[in-house]
């Protein structure tokens, strides 16, 4: 494992540490009459980003091919959360099954193969082609363009958009061979400080609701004070990309953006169905989707300013 690949994690793992045990003082603060939601939060956050750290430290260690079967296991655990709370019937099994155990697979298979020219449009063409085809064959029309849409929009956004984060492993930058994880790491945290900065200037400082609707808390000038924090955190960790710290800081407002789309459509989702989380792998934050869904918006566009401007 690279040197400053291992820098990283070590920081992250302190960072995590010295949380921990703020969290646990405040934990038994708790239990003398203190608050307790917030500590509660608190604490199973940290608890999900160790457990997050450490499976992403693992895959490190084992390669791009670690990493990529990684993601593998993670679009599959999101396609399965996506599909449990959208409507389907008994007669869609050929197509899910189709969705599960042909193109999940193939599509992170031709990501390791570093067959852009195919991955590319393995879902958006080919699986738009025949999945709604295997569904019609059953003959089972009812509802079937909703059907058919909620298949196609599992797979586009649990299996393709999440294929380009282990994607970042397989591109050919001139000066920064074999710094795939650097990038990965840049996007995660980019993408997920923002959000939480967010929410974080919102309750400071917000007045006007972007979608009251959807999120009594986020405010316009939430968005905006954690978009700008991204953009100062990505130039301050430009060393872990390609990037100029200029060049870092707009990307990374980019990546910020298009994360707070993937929030607010998948809350969007949420509501729809009437829930809370997406799941329960995750104890007191919901499903893996819960905390995806800004990566999944950013890590396509991140990837294409990558391949397109930087690729050789």
């Amino acid at each position: 494992m690279r040197l400053d690949l291992v820098s990283l994690f070590a920081g992250v793992f302190a960072l995590l540490l010295a949380a921990s045990l703020v969290g646990s003082v405040l934990r038994r603060r708790r239990a003398d009459g203190g608050p307790s939601e917030l500590v509660d939060t608190l604490n199973a956050r940290i608890k999900a980003w160790w457990w997050m750290t450490l499976a992403l430290a693992v895959a490190s260690a084992l390669g791009t091919a670690g990493v990529i079967v990684l993601f593998a296991f993670v679009s599959f655990l999101c396609l399965r959360e996506y599909v449990s709370i959208a409507y389907t019937r008994r007669t869609d099994h050929w197509a899910l099954a189709l969705a599960f155990f042909f193109f999940l697979p193939l599509q992170y298979v031709l990501v390791g193969w570093r067959w852009f020219e195919v991955y590319v449009v393995l879902i958006p063409v080919y699986g738009f082609l025949t999945l709604p085809a295997f569904a019609a064959l059953s003959s089972d029309t009812t509802r079937y363009f909703e059907r058919a849409a909620k298949v196609l929009a599992a797979l586009v956004t649990c299996v393709y958009c999440v294929s380009y984060v282990p994607a970042l492993m397989t591109l050919r930058i001139a000066g920064f061979e074999d710094g795939g994880l650097l990038l990965i790491a840049w996007l995660v945290l980019v993408v997920q400080v923002s959000e939480l900065l967010q929410h974080v200037w919102s309750r400071l400082f917000g007045r006007h609701l972007v979608a009251p609707a959807l999120s009594p808390t986020r405010t316009l000038e939430g968005v905006i004070g954690g978009v700008a924090s991204a953009g100062v955190l990505g130039a301050a960790l430009s060393w872990l990309t390609p990037f100029a710290a200029a060049q870092a800081a707009g990307v990374a407002v980019v990546c910020a953006i298009m994360g707070s789309f993937g929030s607010i459509a998948w809350l969007a989702v949420k509501r729809d169905r009437g829930i809370r989380d997406w799941g329960t792998i995750l104890e007191r934050h919901g499903g893996m989707l819960d905390r995806l869904d800004s990566v999944i918006f950013a890590a396509p566009v991140y990837f294409h300013i990558l391949y397109l401007g930087w690729h050789k």
